[in-house]
């Protein structure tokens, strides 16, 4: 990972340019661990957006961040960052879950426009409050659902919109893992910010409504087997009829499965309807029993249009993660729409809310 370009000390930056052509606008990034560095700066640097400040304490990071992106200014906290306002254009925030509201407000406040990375908060109370701080002062700001742009997805929504599929009754996704031994870090052992309802819940809950509309109902279970946090979760959730891109007459149910202790992963994506179904067995090199229905899948595809035993693969759709990036400056500059709706964030946070309701109380929750 190498910088992007110099650090300029110039506002408007990334806003345009009287040639026609505006520079990318400039990053700085709070956080440089799994989040920061592995994902938003390798995302960046893949989109061509240069990284000019980081906020991080630890100093095996700081190097790393020096390293990465030379000439970029390394600060200690989001209150130094603030007062450097003139070395960035936009802060991507990729600290842990439980300091997202807290740092959200403070860039609301100063008017520096954001990325969150999901979920924006802890509950729906909080995503609420970082939507309502962040338009009483004018400040623009998305939220990181990279997941929109996963081949999957995008090639399932091309289906979709392609009545391939016809009426859609069944949406079915898992982000299973082998991992019998929890890493040591906060997202297994965090009992107020971790656990997989709030690290990979946000991205199935997401995945289900930007296909399928918004959520009636929702039921789940979750349990702890290997860490104080929830490493097993299964929600089922009732989309509202006519919505979504299948417009279901009756409403698709979307069931979700996370989990951490599964040494036999099912289907990644199992979509059902009365033209058949779509089918993607594994995910992102995980090890799965059913990688041998893959041998013969010709490349550039992904998942299987099927109808009992028939089955032929289906071309993936172009895009990927980093599009989420390059749509950044077009936002800035009012010529875009965000790349996601921070509204949608905070549906997501009351669907997730109702799953702890249900949890706990083993019943059915109305929104």
């Amino acid at each position: 990972m190498t910088a992007q370009g110099e650090a300029t000390t110039d506002s408007s930056a990334g806003h345009g340019t009287d040639g026609g052509t505006a520079p990318p606008p400039r990053l700085a990034i709070v956080g440089y661990g799994g989040a920061g560095r592995e994902i938003h700066a390798r995302l960046a640097a893949e989109a061509g957006l240069p990284v000019t400040a980081v906020v991080t304490r630890d100093p095996g990071r700081r190097n790393q961040a020096a390293g990465d992106w030379p000439g970029a200014r390394l600060l200690s906290d989001l209150d130094a960052l603030i007062a450097a306002r003139r070395a960035y254009d936009l802060v991507v925030v990729a600290s842990p879950t439980t300091l997202h509201a807290e740092q959200a407000a403070a860039l609301a406040r100063a008017e520096i426009p954001f990325v969150l990375d999901k979920p924006i908060g802890l509950d729906a109370h909080q995503a609420r409050a970082v939507v309502e701080e962040a338009a009483a002062t004018g400040t623009p700001f998305t939220v990181f659902q990279n997941r929109r742009w996963d081949p999957e997805q995008l090639t399932l929504a091309g289906l979709l919109d392609a009545g391939e599929l016809g009426d859609v009754h069944t949406f079915e996704r898992r982000w299973e893992r082998w991992r019998p031994v929890p890493r040591q870090r906060w997202k297994e052992n965090d009992p107020v910010g971790g656990g997989l309802l709030l690290d990979l819940g946000p991205h199935l809950v997401d995945s289900a409504t930007e296909l399928f509309g918004r959520v009636q109902s929702v039921w789940a279970q979750t349990r702890k087997l290997t860490t104080p946090t929830e490493d097993d979760v299964f929600l089922v959730l009732q989309h509202e009829a006519g919505g979504g891109r299948a417009a279901s007459p009756h409403g698709v149910v979307s069931r979700l499965w996370a989990g951490s202790l599964v040494g036999a992963p099912g289907p990644r994506t199992r979509v059902l309807g009365s033209a058949g179904a779509y089918l993607v067995t594994t995910f992102e090199q995980d090890a799965s029993p059913l990688e041998a229905l893959d041998a013969d899948a010709p490349e550039g595809s992904v998942g299987w249009f099927t109808r009992g035993r028939d089955r032929r693969a289906v071309p993936a759709a172009p895009g990927g993660h980093a599009d989420f990036y390059r749509a950044l400056g077009p936002w800035l500059r009012g010529d875009e729409p965000a790349p996601v709706d921070p509204a949608d964030a905070v549906r997501t946070a009351e669907v997730l809310d109702a799953a702890r309701v249900s949890a706990r109380e083993g019943r059915r929750v109305d929104l």
